[in-house]
């Protein structure tokens, strides 16, 4: 009978969860069908899970979990984010697009989009959701640098981001969060991987004012955005409104600094020390 299909974990997260989990299962001592037993799954999704063919929910490996004795969370901080429980509920529909995206095209106005946060900037941001608790912050900062993964896989989408220039001198956390972060974005910023532009303020550019968005463009299919808003972020993919998203990121991009300049725009500001007190 041949072994089991090799599995190389850095394939992506559902390749790590099957890793994982074949791993503690093997170490329990236990065949697929016995935890299938255990859990109430059937043998053949369990070896689904672990061949990385079947992308698992949270419930899984929670079940999972419990019959290998393992730790809460042990197993289902492997998974594909989109699968986890998250603070991040509207984001979830995305995750998937952003998954298979080729290339991506954000404006921030406001805040670094999530994809270039630095984790203590993302924890900072994350802290001033009113009512959040410690457990549901420490899940979310987790959860946002997960998403980072999708820049792991073998054929990583291309990142172009467009930040006004006020993002450089907003404080969000404390002086130190901010500078880490804005030295965050100095070591990210490899085109064609990586694009930072500045959009400058001399521009007067008003065609983003509005809120930031996420652009994903598909080896396949049509292009779909993420708007976020206060209450409930949005997927958007019908042709009229991405034509309305697409024009007013081109409408950004287009008066941007490139990146060389727009590096030594982030430079300038790491050179003058702020006192927000």
């Amino acid at each position: 009978m041949p072994g089991p299909k090799p599995l190389n974990p850095d394939d992506g997260a559902a390749a790590r969860f099957g890793y994982e989990l074949r791993r503690a299962r093997e170490a329990a001592g236990l065949t697929q069908a016995q935890l299938g037993q255990r859990t109430g799954y059937h043998a053949n999704a369990i070896g689904m899970c672990e061949r990385a063919e079947r992308s698992p929910r949270a419930a899984f490996a929670q079940a999972a979990e419990d019959a290998l004795g393992l730790e809460r969370g042990e197993l289902a901080q492997h998974l594909p984010i989109g699968r986890r429980e998250t603070i991040f509920k509207t984001l979830v529909p995305w995750l998937e697009i952003e998954a298979d995206a080729r290339e991506l095209w954000a404006w921030a106005p406001t805040i670094v989009p999530g994809l270039l946060q630095h984790q203590d900037y993302a924890r900072a941001i994350l802290e001033g959701k009113p009512g959040i608790t410690v457990d549901e912050l420490n899940a979310g900062v987790k959860d946002r640098m997960a998403r980072k993964k999708v820049f792991d896989r073998a054929d990583p989408p291309l990142l172009y981001a467009v930040l006004d220039e006020s993002i450089l001198y907003r404080p969000i956390g404390s002086e130190s969060v901010t500078r880490d972060q804005l030295n965050y974005l100095l070591d990210v910023a490899q085109p064609p991987a990586v694009t930072i532009q500045i959009l400058p303020f001399s521009a007067r550019v008003t065609a983003g004012l509005l809120g930031g968005f996420l652009i994903a463009h598909m080896s396949a299919g049509p292009a779909a955005a993420f708007v976020d808003s206060p209450v409930s972020g949005k997927v958007w993919d019908g042709e009229a409104d991405m034509e309305v998203l697409i024009r007013r990121y081109q409408t950004c991009r287009s008066e941007a600094l490139p990146q060389s300049l727009s590096l030594r725009k982030i430079e300038e500001r790491l050179d003058q020390e702020w006192n927000w007190s």
